[in-house]
């Protein structure tokens, strides 16, 4: 019996619409971009629960012929191309024939459509790749498209999907770019009769920017224009003021298509140059026009992919086209702005070292000993303390533990206290003088120098010395460390004093982040950021944690707010870390910033008491070492062995 036999048309449309139909998105795009090609100047999609219920795209385009209905639904049936040669030169975002079929193998699809040139419509009705009804229907030129029960057949592919705030949220996105690359078409978005995106599709491209992205952004972005032989780009950029921290808020459009190609992202970031900081991306539709032929659109399933000929000048003109425009901008900030936030820092650097020195120390009180018939573990301290019966400053409380057996020395719960610390028995309340010590040797952290400012160099380094030699300490590093850990404090307490805004900060995303950060709006709450909505996609922020830098609190809300829509993942420990890292360098003094001697030897004090003072929280190191034997090295006072031996001979 023969082994090889061909697959059934149902079963090869549900196994092409794992390629093509991931989530609900991709039903939107694949019927808009159908309504695309067909000439539509209005597109409105309606979903219901994100598109997981219910999908239905209506449009004004041309309509299919009654004796089209049916057989659009079968694979690879397409009015887009008749032989090889067109297949080289596509113009139109569908072509494959796939899109119809695949959803209707895993889906309840219903059609209604009506040709200007037939004096009536037709409805036409399939589920599971089977046809289930097909009869006239009131004539309304175009084609309304709805689909429900999607993978109702294919369970495993519906098990998988996201939250509907994330399915929405690509739905969203979807449109978005689909609209940016169309401005000439009014497109609308509803889910559950909420209406998420209204476009005027007037044909003008930052109109269509500003319904996405807000006013106040489109109001931000510079057109530009670049052409040569080949290529015509165009589109808007932001300022280099506007950023974001994804790169995607940049759309690349090919011939109205919305593609991915790292090289041109890299040339658009190319053609900003030094004037983006370093993590920071702008916002930009380039627009790209160019002959079909060098263009090929048919390498992925979803079309995002392209392949472009002569990719390397097209990336060159996309760069120059960049930086011609933002050469005629004066992009120097606007220095009344910034005295709000640039004050001289002088007297106040003073203040705050003294202020986080006072904080950061933490002395270590015994709390009072109850008797207990069982052994118990009484104090946990350093050898040296408790030789000179001291108090030593540690940075962790410890509670006194009862156990009952000796035997639980090795348990978890102490296994941490003895890597550090001597763990002190007594088998009744005895004095502390009187405490029996154990055996163990400590393991003492890496002693940091006792160090002696001696002045500082170019406004940048701290040059100290003590017993082993010299030591250069960078003053931002080492601010940034002692800073750091000064946050992480603040942020880790739910309970912060709140400052409230004379003016609250109003904050304006496109649908698609709009959704996603009200996903993450109960995690934002818990950094001390309550967000209030304040109309459609815009969000409002009275009050916030004290902590924050005057000046720059829309700035922090913003980039805490990006963290969450850069990583879905991301939890509120992994945004307080990178917070207080973020935090710490915004507020620890710079290059060329001068301290007097008081300043100078006050952050050499507080590093010293840091948890680790020999890393700034990037990883960097805040000191060097210069041995004595290296100086003598370097001076050449101790000559190397060969040069010994030479001047014997």
């Amino acid at each position: 019996m023969a082994k090889i036999h061909e697959l059934s048309t149902i079963l090869a449309d549900q196994i092409a619409a794992g390629e093509v139909v991931e989530r609900p998105a991709s039903v939107v795009k694949e019927l808009v971009e159908n309504a695309i090609d067909a000439k539509s100047t209005q597109i409105d999609i309606y979903v219901k629960d994100a598109g997981v219920k219910e999908i239905t795209v209506i449009d004004n385009g041309e309509g299919i012929l009654q004796e089209d209905v049916a057989l659009a639904f079968f694979r690879h049936a397409t009015s887009k191309i008749t032989d090889r040669n067109d297949l080289f030169q596509v113009k139109t975002l569908g072509f494959r024939g796939e899109a119809l079929p695949s959803i209707a193998s895993i889906a309840d699809v219903k059609v209604e459509t009506a040709n200007i040139a037939e004096t009536e419509g037709t409805f036409y009705h399939v589920r599971g790749g089977k046809t289930q009804t097909k009869r006239p229907a009131a004539k309304r030129v175009g084609t309304k498209i709805t689909v429900t029960d999607l993978f109702y057949n294919t369970p495993a592919r519906l098990k998988y999907l996201s939250s509907l705030q994330t399915e929405l949220a690509a739905i969203s996105d979807i449109v978005d770019r689909l609209a940016l690359s169309h401005e000439q078409i009014a497109f609308s978005l509803y889910n559950n009769e909420r209406r998420l995106l209204q476009t005027a599709g007037n044909g003008k491209l930052q109109q269509t920017i500003s319904a996405i992205y807000g006013i106040q952004n489109a109001r931000q972005m510079l057109e530009f224009s670049g052409q040569d032989s080949d290529f015509s780009v165009k589109g808007y950029i932001s300022l280099p003021k506007l950023t974001r921290a994804s790169r995607n808020y940049i759309s690349l459009l090919v011939n109205g298509r919305y593609i991915k190609n790292n090289q041109l992202l890299k040339a658009v970031l190319k053609g900003y140059g030094s004037k983006l900081m370093v993590g920071r991306y702008p916002l930009a539709v380039i627009d790209i026009k160019l002959d079909p032929l060098l263009v090929d659109v048919n390498v992925h399933p979803t079309k995002q992919e392209v392949r472009i000929s002569k990719e390397e000048q097209l990336c060159e003109l996309v760069t120059q086209a960049l930086k011609e425009r933002l050469g005629q901008e004066n992009l120097i900030p606007n220095a009344l702005q910034n005295m709000t936030s640039n004050k001289p820092k002088t007297k106040e650097k003073v203040t705050q070292l003294d202020l986080t020195l006072a904080e950061t120390q933490s002395n270590y009180q015994t709390k009072p000993q109850e008797r207990h018939s069982t052994v118990e573990v009484t104090q946990v301290l350093l050898g040296e303390a408790l030789k000179k019966n001291v108090s030593p400053k540690i940075e962790v409380t410890v509670e006194p533990v009862i156990i009952k057996d000796k035997q639980q020395l090795n348990s978890p719960q102490l296994q941490k206290w003895d890597e550090k610390y001597q763990v002190i028995l007594s088998k009744e309340k005895k004095p502390l003088e009187s405490a029996e010590l154990t055996e163990k040797p400590v393991k003492e952290r890496p002693k940091f120098p006792e160090l002696t400012y001696i002045g500082q160099l170019h406004g940048t380094y701290l040059l100290a010395q003590a017993e082993d030699g010299l030591y250069i300490v960078d003053q931002h590093a080492a601010q940034e460390r002692c800073k750091y850990e000064y946050y992480r404090q603040e942020i880790a307490n739910v309970q912060q004093v709140q400052q409230t805004l004379l003016v609250p900060i109003v904050l304006t995303y496109p649908t698609s982040e709009a959704l996603k950060i009200a996903e993450n709006r109960e995690k934002l709450a818990k950094l001390g950021v309550w967000l209030e909505d304040f109309g459609q996609n815009t969000f409002i922020v009275r009050k916030h944690p004290q902590w924050f830098k005057k000046g720059q609190e829309e700035e922090i809300v913003k980039e805490m707010i990006e963290w969450f829509l850069a990583d879905r993942h991301l939890t509120v420990a992994q945004v307080r870390e990178k917070t207080a890292i973020m935090m710490s360098c915004k507020r620890s003094i710079k290059a060329n910033h001068h301290l007097d001697e008081l300043q100078a030897k006050a952050l050499l004090e507080q590093l010293k008491k840091c948890e680790n003072p020999f890393n700034c929280p990037h990883g960097r190191p805040t000191l060097v070492h210069f041995s004595p034997t290296d100086l003598e090295h370097m001076f050449k006072r101790i000559q190397d062995q060969h040069v010994s031996k030479r001047a014997d001979l």
